[in-house]
């Protein structure tokens, strides 16, 4: 064996070694495959996708099949015999075959040509030689639907990471959460039912849920079948977006049956396969169930196993790899999960455990499977030869007569060391209180086995609550991470609440804030700029943001996108929000400040357990802006359309009322651009959920208390861009919201000012034309200091009320269209009169009204902003329009010569004036909505009238071309084409158009008379008509028939449905445009035209001469106090728990919920009373097993107090020697130990069977022989080596499982010196060190050369000036431990004693201890040395950590 010493392949795993210089932070990350250069001499297609670290996986899922063509035959190679050698053996047709199994036909032409240099012997590492592969493609499953996968034939030395490669860029497979590896029996085997439906429906669900990958064999028989079976029962019950599961099958190229199919060089696009079971023999055919197949090929035909080696190796190779998403890295975790199974399955089992791949036995599967799990509650020292041999003649009973002795022994070895690790074995029973389903089970196993490995701090913890995440398993994480085992500060749970909101799963985002995450605390400016740095490419949010990063990179010139800053975001939701909010996020003054980045691809936030807080602080010239953590969150959620995530952020807010109806105002306006018909409608309906809470919310405060819940319709929501509740919900137009009674009842007290809404309003008209009587009681207000009499505040209460200034505009209104209709009608003269001038001066307040509306900003917008919102009225455009009507119409009367013209235009401005009264009577509750229909009825008559006019004129151009010949006069053109064709619809039928009624006085003949028109074609003769009076009778029939009935009709039956959709919502659609009146009269001044001319005078003095802020008319908004504020917004987040609290028991009391409940409980009932029988049996084992794990702790706590009194039961557990010494696999080698059972381990058992092979390391300073070992000295001094053992005389014999000396080839001490500090809290640290190529941590020290004071390993570590003062330390040490080390390099003629010295200092401050600390070094750039706190899971050397426990039992510290 030319092995020298251990070596150990670099793996990429142990990039994330910490080293001390780099302390606890984060540590680098290995590179994944998504970076092409990881793959050396990879030939890479000419399509390769993208060069990023994280490519898109659409655009890898639609690489073109010309470049996988090109890129399989160039990096995939394929196995074949190039020589033929006959075998002994036939085919089963009886043909003669070759040694590789092959048909002579199969070989190439030359293969059965004269050796000149093969050989004659057939050697496979000769004869077979590798070329590219010519089968790989999509393959179709003939006869079974629509079924499809993908497959490629690969050499057994093919790479693992080109196959994984291949899977995730060309086949699309996005990386796996988890990668589960089922194993167990290869041929076809009977479960159970209940047992066969709860595997099932467990694997599956596993797999869907986390994003698994499942590999199998691939074959149609055994366990493959099973798992295909679930596949395809799964698929069959779920939707096309759910039933997507990736299962792998790697099976042996040489044993598929009907494998030609698939031979295609230049890919098989689809090759069709052909699944014969009847007709398959000895092979296999392959599962149609698999979405993927690797077909290992090792150039032989008909031999079994070729593909475990590969399949092993991929396994690894994937558990090895680091996947990021959502912000979270993951090593993407593996578990192997056994059903059933052979002797195949016994070493895979064996093999998984000793390279720490967690295990899940499916007990009553049969076989191996069952075997395991009746031994894997005993104690290993209880699991004896006799006892596996009565295991297999009950579980093996068909083959039980193959199992020699020394099968026996092996047997019984392995299954010691499996059940020895506990950690990684879990047992799947039917019917165990917590284990009901495999999926839980599954993700248990893998967090046992990661709960028990051992790391450096909370390292551990952090990792399985990253596999949590990434799996989307929240019941796992409440079940298994937050238990009372760890404390979690909310402080550690912020990366993976930042990935929990970026991956959308928002059932962790409610564990995390119930685990105690203060958003306050999580929320910070860098924190939001990440969330939307990570927002999904597909959100229509995400495009509108990229558009003005590309606007403001178009504006400031430069080539390069800028980033993604809070100001953009804000520019976008203002979009959203509308004009009359304020930015959320203002664009800072000043340069950007440093701004701390966040780390990508995913976040490494936590250093050393500090705050995320202390790495966002914020600089001294920073703009400073209101930061509600919960709306930067809900606005986050909301844009993406995350319903069930903005719902939790929402319950969390506290201007809850304002959210909501923010939330339905962004949705409603993201559906109005979003193109996705489906989206729309989510969007939409999420919309109306919050206007529904919004409604919830106010409705329960009103109810509560009135007066409160109206102050929070018109309180100034800093948060939400200084708006109020009541402009977000008219701005989104929530009339359910708007019409709700409480918002009415404020309104209706608005309208009436100060004075009482039970006013009648005869009372007001009569105050107003006699306001003397305003001193009676006549008029009551609501205000008790305006109630003494004589008092002016009543006067100006009266006439500043909004019902007030209506009534007298309304008077002023019909006093101005009175003298207007008079001046038109009577007193137009040639000069004006007083009458006119006065209706001139009226018309002048009317324009200084409409130039203060125009201008008037009291919330600061611009005149541009303000000049947009004014034209979207529509009442406003009519204003205007009848003004400039009214000035032309003015102009052409002022000159003379126009004064007929500007009468004419006089008197179309009085129609736009007169139209203007329909919002007058809005208020109205009868003709209010009335006015709203005809509003509605107008659009639907533009529309028919473009119907309308098709027929029209296509008529009137008929009729006039064959009546009339050349008419040239334009007006009688129009008169005969649209004029008379649209009066023939309401009756007025012309009269020669029949020919019976012409009369050729009517008609000029000639067309030269201006008042007639031109007659229809005539007979020259007797002057008769002679056009068609058929064709025009038809076509005067046809028009009719169309025009009258089917377009009048559809004109009727669009008004009706116009009324039915309007009359159906007339009170809310009345209540919604109500608000706009009593605004506008609110913020009116309170005199009529043409009297408000002195406001307005007022107004000019005061701001153009005297330079005073104008009288801030009033507003619907008040901006609270901030104690009062705060009140409100305490009582309004109280009662929206009430609300949501009332919302659930509505759920729970639902008849739909209530049915559902029911069904569900009925299921549960009857799964329990399937159960019972199976609890009833294995009830007591399973109390005893549980008692007895119980002792076994308490004795292993007793013991940890008193290590000198040994339990039997705790001795049983762990055997005191050669555990680690009788590891079957020899450390550095491929040499197998002979297995040696516990029972055998002393030597006074007589062990016959014992054969152990003989081993030595070839090393390079020394000739090892058998010679040379006999003249060994043993007991004594040979020479410099002392080969005396501390426990006294020993005979050199077998018991190891392996002879000669294997690694320790100088039988020489080691010497291990723990340096041990200790602090005040009885917690000691400890100097570890990690040596190169090495995977675990150690104690310093080593083995001791000849004639050397100091190991080598020390040497490396402590500089050579310190050595001397070291040796005095060692010695005045304590000695820990002084003999024989269990060790698996130990064989039976040679074995490891150490000599363990403790130095300890006191405290850190320990002169001796400061100048260890600068002496140490590292001679070697990957070798790590560092203080670490001692605890039983820090990753060391087994036996080292029995060293460690020792010290701290004696220095009475925490271990």
């Amino acid at each position: 064996m030319a092995v020298r010493g251990r070596r150990t392949k670099v793996l990429p795993s142990e990039l994330n070694k910490v080293c001390p210089e780099r302390g606890d932070g984060p540590a680098m990350h290995p590179r994944t495959m998504s970076d092409f250069e990881v793959v050396p001499n990879l030939h890479q297609s000419s399509s390769s996708v993208s060069k990023s670290r994280n490519p898109e996986p659409l655009l890898l899922f639609l690489l073109p099949q010309e470049n996988l063509i090109s890129w399989i035959p160039e990096n995939i190679q394929k196995k074949e015999c190039i020589y033929f050698v006959e075998s002994s053996q036939t085919s089963d047709s009886g043909r003669t075959v070759c040694e590789c199994g092959y048909l002579r036909e199969q070989h190439p032409e030359d293969a059965a040509k004269p050796p000149i240099f093969l050989g004659k012997e057939w050697d496979p590492s000769r004869h077979i030689q590798e070329m590219p592969t010519d089968a790989f493609g999509d393959i179709h499953f003939t006869g079974l639907g629509q079924k499809m996968g993908k497959y490629v034939r690969v050499s057994s030395d093919t790479p693992p990471r080109v196959i994984y490669h291949l899977m995730t860029q060309h086949w699309g497979l996005d990386a796996p959460n988890l990668l589960i590896s089922v194993t167990g029996g290869a041929k076809n085997f009977i479960m159970k039912p209940r047992l066969k439906n709860i595997f099932r429906q467990g694997l599956v669900k596993v797999a869907q849920t986390t994003g698994a990958w499942i590999i199998t064999g691939g074959s149609h028989t055994g366990v493959m079948k099973q798992v295909g079976e679930a596949v395809r029962d799964f698929i069959l019950s779920c939707s096309h977006k759910e039933g997507e599961i990736v299962t792998i099958g790697i099976a042996t190229w040489g044993t598929v049956y009907n494998r030609e199919s698939l031979i295609c060089p230049m890919g098989g696009f689809p090759a069709e396969y052909v699944l014969d079971e009847e007709n398959q023999g000895s092979l296999s055919c392959l599962d149609s169930n698999h979405s993927h197949f690797i077909l290992v090929d090792d150039g032989t035909h008909g031999r079994y196993g070729v593909e475990i080696p590969l399949r092993t190796s991929l396994e690894k190779f994937i558990s090895e790899q680091t996947k990021v998403k959502g912000g979270v890295a993951i090593k993407i975790p593996i578990v192997c999960v056994v059903l059933e199974g052979g002797p195949g399955t016994l070493d895979t089992i064996y093999n998984a455990i000793t390279n720490g791949t967690p295990c899940v036995i499916v007990e009553g599967s049969g076989r191996v499977a069952d075997v395991i799990a009746q031994v894997a509650s005993l104690p290993v020292p209880k699991i004896t030869i006799a006892l596996i041999r009565k295991k297999l003649s009950v579980f093996f009973h068909d083959t039980y007569e193959l199992f020699t002795e020394g099968k026996l022994v092996e047997w019984t070895k392995k299954i010691q060391d499996i059940v020895r690790s506990r950690q990684l074995l879990t047992i799947f029973r039917e019917g165990k209180y917590g284990q009901q389903d495999v999926d839980v089970a599954i993700l248990q196993a893998l967090f046992k086995a990661s709960r028990n490995q051992d790391h450096f701090g909370h390292e551990n913890w952090d990792h399985q609550l990253k596999l949590a995440v990434a799996w989307n398993r929240v019941d796992i994480a409440r079940s298994e991470i937050f238990t009372d085992d760890h404390e979690w500060k909310p402080t550690d749970l912020h990366p993976v609440m930042a990935a929990a909101l970026i991956s959308n799963k928002p059932e962790f985002v409610k564990l995390f804030l119930e685990q105690g995450v203060r958003l306050k605390e999580f929320v910070t400016w860098d924190t939001l700029v990440y969330l939307y740095d990570n927002m999904a490419p597909s959100c229509l949010f995400h495009s509108k943001l990229q558009k003005v990063l590309l606007e403001e990179r178009e504006h400031a010139a430069g080539s390069k996108m800028p980033r993604v800053q809070l100001h953009h975001v804000s520019q976008v939701l203002r979009e959203l929000l509308g004009c009359s909010t304020q930015p959320l996020y203002p664009k800072p003054k000043h340069t950007e400040r440093p701004r701390l980045s966040i780390p990508v691809p995913h976040i490494k936030l936590n250093v050393q357990g500090s705050s995320l807080r202390s790495l966002y602080k914020r600089s001294a010239g920073r703009v400073t802006f209101t930061m509600d953590p919960v709306r930067d969150l809900l606005i986050w959620a909301v844009v993406q359309n995350r319903k069930e995530l903005a719902e939790i952020i929402w319950a969390q807010s506290q201007d809850c009322m304002a959210a909501a109806l923010a939330c339905s105002k962004i949705l409603k306006e993201l559906a109005k651009e979003e193109e996705d018909t489906d989206t729309t409608d989510d969007m939409l309906a999420l919309a109306e959920q919050y206007e529904q809470k919004a409604i919830g919310v106010f409705t329960d405060c009103y109810r509560k208390d009135e007066e409160r819940a109206q102050k929070l319709l018109t309180r100034v929501s800093e948060a939400w861009g200084k708006t109020t509740c009541l402009q977000l919900a008219l701005e989104a137009k929530n009339m359910n919201f708007v019409s709700h009674g409480g918002v009415q009842a404020f309104l209706t007290k608005v309208w009436w000012g100060k004075m009482c809404v039970d006013n009648g309003l005869w009372r007001v008209i009569v105050c107003m034309l006699f306001f003397p009587l305003l001193y009676t009681s006549l008029i009551t207000f609501r205000e008790k200091r305006v109630q003494p009499m004589g008092c002016m505040t009543r006067l100006r209460a009266f006439f500043t009320a909004p019902v007030v200034i209506f009534l007298m505009n309304i008077l002023s209104y019909f006093t101005f269209l009175l003298f207007f209709a008079y001046v038109l009608m009577v007193d137009f003269q040639p000069s004006p009169s007083w009458r006119e001038y006065l209706i001139y001066f009226w018309l002048f307040s009317l324009v200084c009204e409409e130039i203060r509306q125009l201008l008037h900003d009291p919330d600061g917008f611009g005149v541009v902003k303000m000049a947009s919102l004014y034209f979207k009225d529509f009442w406003n455009k009519l204003d205007i329009c009848a003004i400039l009507v009214f000035i032309t119409g003015l102009s052409c009367r002022l000159i003379p010569s126009t004064l007929y013209p500007g009468r004419i235009i006089l008197s179309l401005a009085f129609i736009i004036f007169c139209l203007r009264l329909m919002h007058i009577f809005t208020v109205s509750k009868t003709l209010g909505p009335k006015i709203i229909i005809v509003k509605r009825m107008m659009k639907d008559v533009f529309f028919f009238l473009f119907l309308l006019a098709v027929w029209v004129v296509s008529f009137g151009v008929a009729k006039q071309a064959i009546l009339i010949h050349n008419e040239e006069r334009v007006e009688w053109l129009f008169r005969g084409v649209v004029y008379h064709s649209y009066l023939t619809i309401f009756g007025q039928i012309p009269s020669y158009i029949d020919g019976v009624n012409f009369n050729i006085d009517q008609c000029s003949p000639n067309g030269t008379d201006p008042y007639k028109p031109k007659c229809p074609e005539t007979n020259e003769d007797n002057k008769k008509p002679i056009f068609p009076e058929w064709l025009t009778v038809i076509l005067l029939c046809l028009y009719l028939l169309f025009t009258n009935i089917l377009l009048l009709n559809l004109l009727i039956a669009m008004f009706n449905y116009t009324f039915q959709q309007v009359q159906e919502h007339t009170d809310q659609i009345w209540k919604f445009q109500r608000h706009d009146l009593i605004e506008e009269y609110h913020g009116r001044p309170p005199a009529p035209p043409p009297f408000i001319l002195l406001n307005h005078l007022q107004i000019l003095v005061r701001r153009g001469l005297l330079r005073r802020p104008a009288t801030c008319y009033k507003q619907l908004k008040k901006k609270l106090e901030k104690n009062e504020e705060a009140a409100l917004l305490s009582w309004e987040m109280y009662l929206k728990e009430n609300y949501l609290q009332h919302q659930q028991c509505q759920e729970k009391q639902n008849t739909e919920q209530k049915i559902r409940d029911i069904a569900q409980r009925v299921d549960v009932l009857v799964e329990l009373l399937d159960l019972d029988q199976v609890k009833r049996t294995g009830l007591v084992e399973q109390k005893l097993v549980s008692l007895e794990d119980q002792v076994r702790q308490n004795l292993s706590k007793a013991q940890e107090k008193d290590p000198l009194n040994q339990s039997p039961l705790n001795q049983f557990d762990q055997p005191p020697y050669h555990v680690l010494a009788r590891n079957l696999l020899y450390p550095g080698s491929h040499t197998l130990r002979f297995p040696v059972p516990d029972e055998k381990v002393p030597w006074e058992v007589d062990f016959p069977l014992y054969d152990p092979p003989a081993y030595s390391a070839d090393h390079k300073d020394m000739a090892v022989s058998l010679e040379s070992l006999l003249k060994i000295n043993y007991n004594t001094m040979d020479g410099l080596i002392d080969r005396q053992s501390f426990h006294g005389l020993y005979t050199v014999q077998d018991g190891l499982g392996l002879r000669w000396e294997g690694l320790s080839h100088s039988w020489r001490r080691n010497l291990d010196g723990s340096i041990i500090r200790k602090s005040l809290k009885k917690m000691l640290e400890v100097l570890v060190a990690q040596y190169p190529l090495s995977d675990v941590w150690a104690l310093p020290g080593g083995s001791l050369e000849p004639g050397e004071t100091l190991p080598l390993k020390l040497k490396w570590i402590l500089r050579r000036e310190f050595w001397p003062q070291f040796q005095t330390l060692l010695k005045q040490g304590t000695e820990i431990h002084k003999g024989y080390l269990d060790d698996p390099r130990n064989t039976d003629n040679a074995w490891v004693e150490t000599v363990a010295v403790s130095v300890h200092f006191d405290n850190q401050n320990d002169v001796e201890m400061k100048r260890l600390n600068s002496f140490l070094q590292g001679c070697d750039p990957e070798l790590c040395i560092r203080w670490q706190v001692l605890d039983k899971r820090i990753p060391l050397h087994a036996n080292h950590k029995d060293l460690l426990h020792k010290v701290s039992t004696l220095l009475g510290a925490y271990y």
